[in-house]
């Protein structure tokens, strides 16, 4: 089972200042009419001790943006570019969201609180910069599963209904509003090198990776890798066996993120910034999840290809430091990497413990194929076959000689597993919709929990120097 989080004390570090000069721009948050605390995770307050606020002081500093003690005195909105589905855009930033405080938690990692729907920022363009409160929920509901779910996300820390009408073209309006906080490892993205290298930063662009190398430390290049020195070569190395792993912990957990542009794409691995998700209704490759999406260009299938496109962009933008060569040998470790973690991750899901890696890429293969097959949907294979029970045909064959975890936890003797399919989602927003009821909401989340905590320790997150 997963430990529960042991209480830490407040650590404020607001290392981001001495980059804050050129990175970002000091912004003021919106003055709410209301704020009304609908989401606070105890849990993941817990990780940088902020467990003791009193409601009244949560609602202070998560609801009208009052500063944290030794912290940011004012948020700062932060600056970036990116392709966005290909199309490259330099006039974006945090539109509606920004960095308001950092810390170091439990394991002395710096830990972002980042926000959305605080309001106008000088990159909103036309945007009104609110959230929707059925936004915030979503957000609840992707961060939560996908931590059960062995995924390295950042955690929604705080849902706030704030008392406006917002108007929506792609849901029913008038519509509640709400601001958020989400806790992250990190808000820089791809798309913040694509500025620097676009406006020729070369100075910043050696401060932002040494700022990145320090604050979110990776293992070293391997012994034969070109430019292993250097440090923009050693940043590409890590971020390039971050992704691989993001990837793969999405696909195995049958998570569509929908929009994974340049600027969505945290240096430090981490799943951040969810709109348009779905997890799957059967192993289809080719399921979107974004209704905008119309080639299919971030389907499911296509997700590592997304991640390995987006890495090439951060090459690109590291060329301002390094020579070509030594990024490309970087590049080309996406497919062996992804490959072994998509391995070590099915394994993990379905409860058994590693034959090689030969035998259990034979093996998802196989799984991948009763899934097609059968159309089941992927949360109830996984829980039917955990620690290799109920196989036949090929996929038993397969599993022949894989020894299962130990699964003791009575949520795999119950017959029903957690899902996150749209139409529940539809019908938890529903019942706060129109009845006001957040009853099914937190019932839901402590199910999930409940599911994390039977699956066990998640996977380590690959491409860190040391992990939790």
């Amino acid at each position: 089972m997963t430990a529960e989080p042991q209480d830490v004390s407040y650590t404020p570090d607001p290392a981001i200042n001495t980059l804050a000069d050129w990175l970002g721009d000091p912004v003021a948050p919106a003055d709410f009419p209301e704020v009304q605390i609908r989401f606070r995770n105890d849990r993941a307050a817990q990780s940088v001790g902020l467990q003791g606020l009193s409601d009244t002081q949560w609602a202070d500093h998560f609801g009208r943006f009052i500063p944290l003690p030794d912290n940011l005195p004012q948020p700062l909105a932060l600056k970036y570019h990116g392709h966005q589905f290909r199309h490259y855009n330099p006039d974006i930033g945090d539109g509606r969201g920004f960095l308001f405080a950092q810390m170091r938690d439990r394991h002395g990692r710096l830990i972002d609180l980042g926000t959305k729907g605080t309001g106008q920022t000088p990159y909103s363009r036309a945007g009104d910069g609110r959230l929707t409160l059925k936004g915030g929920v979503r957000e609840i509901l992707a961060t939560e599963f996908l931590e059960a779910l062995g995924v390295n996300t950042s955690k929604t820390l705080s849902i706030i209904e704030t008392g406006e009408e917002l108007t929506r073209g792609d849901e029913p309006s008038p519509t509640r509003s709400s601001v958020m906080v989400r806790l992250s490892h990190g808000h820089i993205r791809i798309g913040t090198f694509q500025r620097l290298l676009a406006n020729e930063e070369r100075d910043h662009m050696e401060q932002l990776v040494a700022y990145c190398l320090t604050q979110f430390p990776g293992p070293v290049p391997p012994v034969d890798a070109p430019g292993r020195d250097e440090p923009a070569v050693q940043l590409m190395h890590q971020v390039v066996e971050r992704m691989a792993d993001l990837a793969a912990s999405w696909m195995v957990a049958g998570f569509v993120h929908g929009v994974l542009n340049t600027d969505n794409m945290n240096i430090s691995g981490e799943s951040f910034d969810y709109g348009p998700w779905r997890w799957l209704p059967n192993w289809d490759p080719g399921f979107t999840a974004a209704y905008f999406d119309h080639n299919g260009l971030y389907a499911f299938g296509r997700q590592p290809e997304a991640l390995h496109w987006n890495c090439g962009q951060l090459a690109v933008a590291l060329r301002l430091l390094s020579d070509a060569p030594p990024l490309i040998a970087a590049m080309e470790r996406f497919g062996p990497l992804y490959m072994q973690a998509v391995a070590r991750r099915w394994c993990w899901r379905m409860g058994v413990h590693s034959q090689g890696e030969e035998r259990d890429a034979a093996l998802v293969a196989a799984a991948e194929k009763a899934m097609r097959d059968s159309g089941e949907q992927p949360d109830a294979f996984f829980y039917r076959h955990r620690g290799g029970s109920g196989a036949k045909g090929e996929l038993a064959d397969a599993l022949a000689g894989y020894a299962p975890a130990e699964s003791d936890h009575p949520y795999w003797s119950e017959g029903t597993p957690q899902s996150m399919l749209i139409d529940e989602v539809e019908a938890l927003w529903s019942a706060i919709d129109q009845r006001d009821d957040w009853r099914p909401l937190n019932d839901k989340i402590a199910a999930i929990r409940r599911c994390g905590a039977a699956h066990g320790a998640p996977p380590v997150s690959s491409g860190h120097a040391s992990n939790p």
